[in-house]
């Protein structure tokens, strides 16, 4: 039985009275997640909204369950899941708080998975077992000052010198660099080709001389989430340090296109979960002129539009992923899943603030740091207007 062979709603106990049923495997899974989500992750969100900063129990725990190691092929000893109860994993995580997803991601996302996939066997020594334990962190660094969706315009080059390369060049807005041990980083090393057989991804450790990280960013979203700025003047690396093939970089870039817009999707998808779930709560609690909210048109029309557009998010992105677990070329989908999403999250927060009233713009109350994270969402993996344009140039190439 595949994921969605048919759309089945009905209701269940804790959860909206819509939703679409997964195969018995998956719904165990999904049973497991929210316990561990509840009860391990709830109490550490707390302390990471108080303190701002990541309570050092996070990466052992989400490690001992297995978390970190999803997506990693068993050779390598990871557990060799699908992208389907990976991106499960991020919906459950994302219901507490953004950053869970996000660790879970440097477990399962590009720079692991492609040094499994195309890396040295030296490589995969070095670093696959700490990113698994949870005791390494990783980055991605691919975004420059004049590259950012248009990444043919990258600057930052990296040039043959005996025994390795030499990376000059700067990087910004990578999310969670400054809390890295090591980053792949994407440099130019053939000026003419570019992304078209000219770009290689690089492994730089922390520490390695001529690598700084010269500006940490603290954004409108939560205070652990940073984003930083790195800069390269002569950096050395060793010919090691190049994983895959010289100049395919830009091609492992692109393998992991599908697998971060589908994350988000359903980081977006199990924060609107838990935003409409509060505005539940809420509604039935909270009492104004004599009557409850939720006994108010006004109110109930919010949660309506907001339960039937997650349901709609969910349909679509359970689809798209079963395509693409059974292999089958999904096109532009995940842009849409990506577009639909990152846009549905938002208009779900803006009416939860508003049914929350003043307690929605407190930053006590959990609602009102969803209503901030939600908005990178609609420019990270990819802007709103990227994924417009996809669709749109595969719509008038290939039709419907």
């Amino acid at each position: 039985m595949t994921p969605l062979e048919s759309l089945n709603y009905a209701g269940t106990n804790g959860r909206l009275p819509v939703h679409i049923e997964l195969p018995h495997e998956l719904e165990q899974m999904r049973a497991a997640l929210r316990k561990f989500t509840d009860r391990e992750l709830e109490p550490l969100a707390k302390i990471v909204d108080a303190t701002g900063e990541l309570p050092a129990a996070t990466l052992p725990l989400l490690a001992e369950q297995g978390y970190l190691s999803m997506r990693l092929p068993e050779g390598v000893g990871g557990a060799g899941m699908g992208l389907f109860p990976y991106c499960l994993m991020l919906e459950e995580f994302s219901r507490s708080h953004r950053i869970f997803a996000l660790i879970a991601g440097a477990g399962g996302g590009l720079t692991p998975i492609a040094i499994a996939k195309h890396g040295t066997d030296e490589q995969r020594r070095k670093y696959l077992p700490g990113l698994m334990a949870g005791t390494l962190r990783t980055a991605f660094a691919l975004t420059e000052p004049e590259a950012g969706s248009d990444n043919s315009a990258m600057k930052t080059r990296a040039e043959k010198t005996r025994g390795g390369w030499l990376i000059n060049g700067r990087k910004h807005y990578i999310t969670s660099a400054d809390a890295a041990d090591f980053l792949m980083v994407m440099a130019i090393t053939d000026p003419e080709k570019r992304t078209r057989g000219g770009v290689s991804a690089f492994l730089v450790d922390r520490g390695t001389l001529g690598f700084q990280i010269t500006r940490v960013d603290t954004t409108m979203g939560s205070a652990v989430v940073k984003l930083s700025e790195l800069t390269f003047e002569n950096c050395f690396v060793p010919d090691g340090s190049v994983v895959g093939n010289v100049g395919q970089g830009f091609d492992l870039a692109k393998e992991s296109l599908n697998d971060g817009r589908m994350g988000i999707s359903c980081s977006c998808i199990g924060m609107a979960d838990r935003l409409i779930e509060m505005s539940i709560a809420h509604s039935k609690s909270r009492v104004t002129f004599g009557k409850p909210l939720a006994e108010r048109q006004a109110i109930q029309w919010m949660l309506a539009d907001s339960a039937v557009e997650l349901a709609t998010a969910r349909a679509l992105t359970y689809e798209t992923l079963r395509q693409i677990d059974e292999g089958k070329d999904i096109g532009t989908g995940a842009s849409m899943c990506k577009l639909y999403c990152s846009e549905m999250v938002g208009r779900v927060a803006d009416r939860a603030v508003q049914i929350h009233g003043g307690m929605g713009i407190v930053k006590s109350y959990s609602v009102e740091r969803f209503y901030r994270d939600v908005r990178h969402y609609r420019i990270g993996e990819g802007a709103s207007e990227i994924q417009r344009m996809l669709i749109a140039r595969d719509l008038i190439k290939n039709g419907l």
